[in-house]
């Protein structure tokens, strides 16, 4: 699984590349399957609280999924993102299960 994390207009910390990445690396315990997540981070104006944006693409065969969320922190957004993605990816593995 090949895991992208594209800072928009500013620079992630290490720290918080790290995170990401560690917290969608277990993505693939829910789906063998994922050939490739790009991870977008954004900071949404005007600068108030609440102005962090994480999404998240995750691509499959024949098929993306998408989450996106905005929260206080990235960390936060990021986790937000990833639990949309994980029911996603539920509903995709019972979908291939009837096929």
């Amino acid at each position: 699984m090949d895991i992208n994390i594209k800072a928009i207009k500013f620079d992630a910390t290490e720290k918080l590349q790290d995170f990401i990445q560690k917290k969608v690396g277990k993505l693939d315990k829910y789906c063998s399957e994922i050939r490739k997540v790009e991870v977008s981070l954004k900071v949404v104006k005007p600068e108030t609280a609440m102005n962090k944006q994480a999404s998240i693409t995750v691509s499959l065969p024949k098929t993306e999924l998408f989450a996106d969320k905005i929260c206080d922190t990235f960390e936060e957004a990021v986790m937000e993102s990833l639990a949309a993605i994980e029911k996603q990816l539920g509903k995709y593995k019972e979908k291939q299960a009837n096929i």
